[in-house]
């Protein structure tokens, strides 16, 4: 596996430490494990899916965590008596697993939901008023801030 390597970027720019940081360890999550599969996709501008196949998982089993730009999801199987079962042949993975998924700034956990053996977790993006772009005028006085008697001044 080859190495990214983001010094000669990292010299030369102030402040995407984090950026840089989220796809190192994203590169190195990617020679890792790839179970369960899933999939990701966006149902409208700033609406998202991830979808994992979790098939033989119960919802108690599976333990879903979101913190400030980070979604973990746990599954963990019950144990199994070996000797209340005889397999000929085990081919469905009966395995524990933990996938975790980097969140964008303003992106929370709307719902979750298991069924067929498909995990669904909707994602919904909501920028806060006050960090939305806003249309600057060159030249024109802002608007006047309102007193409590109704009436504006201007300083």
């Amino acid at each position: 596996m080859t190495r990214l390597d983001f010094t000669p970027y990292r010299r030369t720019t102030v402040g995407f430490d984090r950026l840089f940081d989220l796809l190192e360890r994203q590169a190195r999550a990617q020679s890792g494990d790839n179970y369960p599969p899933f999939n990701i996709e966006r149902s409208g501008d700033d609406r998202f899916r991830i979808t994992l196949a979790v098939a033989g998982f119960k919802p108690d089993e599976i333990d879903i965590t979101a913190q400030q730009n980070l979604l973990v999801v746990k599954g963990n199987k019950a144990e199994i008596d070996p000797a209340s079962r005889q397999y000929l042949h085990v081919g469905i993975a009966n395995r524990g697993f933990e996938r975790r998924f980097e969140l964008a700034d303003f992106v929370r956990v709307e719902a979750a939901d298991l069924a067929d053996g498909l995990l669904t977790i909707d994602l919904v993006r909501e920028v806060p008023e006050a960090m939305k772009p806003k249309k600057v005028l060159i030249g024109a006085q802002q608007p006047l801030s309102v007193i409590e008697g109704g009436s504006s001044e201007a300083a």
